[in-house]
């Protein structure tokens, strides 16, 4: 494509890609991707997202199983908790005040 005389164009630094900038509008007026090295083909289409199904049913499971023992958990937490403050002796705080 051409450019104007106002138009430069200039590669990105980060992700190569071209783009074309106006200097007078003062912004990018076109830009071209590259294509990438590692682009997964479309053959490969069905294989991913199998993967990434099952990598979220995974996922879900885990959420599941852990919400399942969260109750669990917290209660021998508790307890252990009510263990603790038996086990302890009563005593009065201190307060500011009572340190003059």
């Amino acid at each position: 494509m051409e450019t104007l005389k106002s138009e430069v164009e200039m590669r990105c630094p980060c992700c190569q890609a071209t783009l074309v900038i106006d200097v007078n509008l003062r912004r990018v007026v076109r830009h071209v991707v590259p294509v990438r090295a590692d682009r997964p083909e479309l053959n490969d289409a069905e294989r991913i997202l199998a993967a990434d199904a099952a990598r979220r049913e995974a996922m879900f499971e885990e959420s599941v199983s852990a919400e399942k023992s969260r109750g669990e958990v917290l209660s021998k937490r508790f307890e252990e908790a009510l263990r603790q403050a038996r086990d302890e002796p009563v005593a009065r705080p201190e307060r500011d005040f009572d340190l003059d």
